[in-house]
């Protein structure tokens, strides 16, 4: 969108907060780089230069404007609604794989040699995948500076930083501001906004999102498929517990009108950009509903739906691996049941861990840790036993690669090889795990129900050909749909 001159120019005159993250605006006569919606007066048109991403501005020379702050904008939707190598290196990098991996991990997950991604991503967003990583290391040490007590030293490790020195100098030149300085700034603003009180041992902070966010099946859907153990609804907030790389950890996160309030207790600090940017995956913060509204209200049987609730996200997972274990148990039995079996796995192969604040007591078991599970003792069919043993085996091998990087077409062939794995179980799992916007749910008693009660096809094959119209979003469509039931996984819990 950046080349698109005209339209940023209008988009920076309004101050549209839609269109935050999908471009920056760098201001030549002051050095200075901000959202679209910064509140400060716009700069001349002839003065402006728009730039794909908060990297490109660092690369370019310019810093962050102190007033609208252009590192805290939600994450450009485009990776997360396409499949190609450039959003798939994106998800990578969020993700926090160059900082562990180096830019030839980056590019031996994606399947090109390092001089091919570093062309790509120059190409789209202006910088490559070191700049790229080094602009989110400097947005994790900003966190760390103003939400945490730590010292410097422990930040600048934290995020990411090979040394006191390169910490010091990327945040005075992004942030103009010495990392003392940001502090005292923070330390300032939450005396005068009476902030809360910090709990010793944990990280709060906002995720942004574009408006509007419906919570309803988002938090609802998470709260009501909670695993015991693992994950529950406590005073207002969806919690649940981590497995990251470095360590573990447990977030808390509340719904509110203009952001999800995110509080994170870790093991490692290291961990906290990978947590974070699988909190945003999980809630699905980087949308733009505008688009996806706009595309679903062209049919007019479901734009009432649209128009009386708009907003839905898809809810998904922190853990593509986790979820699909937990599709087949959830194969043909309620919601209740699915839980039931998900527990019985946690208690006797999940990793204990330490909460607190709550009621949480393990990590949902890796594939490795199932992979020595009893057949016999699983309380299900026979067939349904033989998918579960038969994908976990696969997950644990490596012969099954499930992750946010995932080519979807890929995983779906790899997954309806497997034995009990139909379009149902393999489109859930590229909806919520994988993160595919388009996935759809056609045989779905949920969505055919719906479908049928608002005049539209309920067979599996018509459906499918009226939904042709809803694409690139059938998943959000799916959500409308089965926003139609009483079913719990609707409505927030009280």
């Amino acid at each position: 969108m950046h080349t698109d001159t005209e339209r940023c120019v209008r988009a920076v005159q309004s101050k549209d907060a839609r269109f935050d993250g999908w471009f920056f605006t760098a201001v030549r006569t002051t050095g200075i780089y901000c959202r679209p919606s910064c509140p400060a007066v716009p700069p001349k048109v002839e003065n402006m230069t728009f730039l794909p991403s908060a990297a490109a501005c660092q690369q370019a020379g310019f810093r962050a404007c102190k007033r609208c702050r252009p590192d805290t904008s939600p994450g450009s939707p485009e990776w997360n609604a396409r499949a190609d190598a450039v959003a798939r290196a994106m998800r990578l990098i969020q993700d926090g794989v160059v900082d562990r991996e180096g830019v030839p991990g980056l590019a031996t997950r994606l399947g090109y040699s390092t001089r091919q991604v570093e062309r790509q991503l120059n190409a789209e967003l202006g910088a490559g995948p070191l700049a790229l990583a080094r602009a989110q290391r400097a947005q994790t040490a900003r966190l760390l500076i103003e939400t945490s007590e730590l010292p410097m030293g422990d930040v600048a490790f934290a995020a990411g930083f090979s040394s006191i020195r390169t910490f010091n100098d990327t945040v005075r030149e992004v942030f103009a501001l010495s990392p003392s300085e940001l502090r005292e700034r923070a330390v300032k603003a939450s005396r005068t906004k009476n902030a809360a009180p910090r709990i010793p041992g944990t990280i709060s902070l906002r995720l942004p999102f574009r408006a509007p966010l419906n919570p309803d099946n988002l938090f609802g859907h998470l709260a009501a498929t909670a695993v015991p153990g693992v994950e529950e609804w406590r005073d207002g907030a969806y919690r649940r517990t981590l497995r990251l790389p470095y360590g573990t950890g447990v977030v808390a996160l509340t719904p509110q009108p203009d952001h999800i309030g995110c509080r994170l207790a870790l093991t490692d600090l290291r961990d906290l950009t990978i947590a974070i940017s699988r909190c945003r995956w999980m809630l699905d913060l980087d949308a733009d509903p505008e688009a996806v509204d706009e595309q679903l209200r062209s049919d007019p049987l479901l734009a009432p739906l649209v128009d009386k609730a708009p907003g839905r996200r898809v809810p998904r997972t922190v853990d593509p691996a986790e979820f699909a274990v937990r599709a087949v148990l959830g194969q043909q039995v309620s919601t209740a049941a699915a839980r039931t079996h998900a527990a019985r796995l946690v208690t006797a192969y999940g990793e204990p861990v330490e909460d607190p604040l709550g009621g949480l007591t393990h990590l949902f078991p890796s594939p490795q840790a199932l992979a020595g599970l009893d057949p016999q003792a699983l309380a299900l069919p026979r067939s349904r036993r033989d998918t579960l043993t038969t994908l976990v085996a696969a997950l644990a091998d490596g012969s099954l690669p499930l992750g946010f990087d995932s080519d979807w077409e890929a995983a779906r062939a790899r997954l309806s090889a497997l034995p009990g794995f139909g379009p149902w179980t393999t489109e859930v799992i590229a909806m919520r795990a994988l993160g595919d916007p388009d996935a759809f749910l056609p045989s779905d008693l949920g969505v055919r129900r719906a479908a049928q009660g608002l005049g539209l096809p309920s067979t599996p094959s018509a459906l499918t050909a009226r939904a042709a119209g809803w694409r690139p979003w059938r998943a959000y469509a799916v959500q409308y749909l089965w926003a139609t039931d009483a079913h719990p996984i609707n409505h927030l819990p009280v």
